[in-house]
C-alpha cells in the first residue's frame, strides 16, 4: 500500500509542478481556474512553489516516517505557494468599498 501512496503523491505533485512551469512560460491556465486568475505568471510561481513544498513535506515527512523540522518547513513553503496562488486571483465581489446607499 505504501508504494501506491508514493506513486500517487509523485504524480499529483509532478503534475502541479509541470502546470506551474507551463503557466510561467506560456501564460496558459487550466480551464477550471481560468476565469478567476488575473495574473497567470504569479499563479504559476505559486503552483511551482506549492509543488516543491508539498514534495518536501510528503516525501521527507509522513511517507518517510520521519518527523523532524524539515517536513514542517516544506509544509510552510507549500502554504506560501498557496498564498501566492490566492494573490493571483481576482478579488471577490465584497472587496470594494462602495456602498449601495446614496449617503
Amino acid at each position: 500500500m505504501h508504494i501506491y501512496l508514493v506513486v500517487a503523491a509523485a504524480l499529483s505533485l509532478g503534475l502541479l509542478g509541470v502546470l506551474g512551469i507551463v503557466t510561467i512560460t506560456t501564460g496558459w491556465v487550466v480551464p477550471f481556474g481560468r476565469a478567476r486568475v488575473l495574473r497567470p505568471t504569479l499563479w504559476g510561481y505559486g503552483s511551482l512553489v506549492s509543488a516543491v513544498g508539498g514534495a518536501v513535506f510528503v516525501f521527507l515527512g509522513p511517507l518517510a516516517e520521519t518527523y523532524g523540522p524539515l517536513p514542517w518547513a516544506g509544509w510552510f513553503v507549500m502554504m506560501a505557494g498557496l498564498g501566492l496562488q490566492m494573490l493571483a486571483q481576482r478579488p471577490g465581489r465584497g472587496a470594494t468599498n462602495a456602498t449601495k446607499t446614496a449617503s
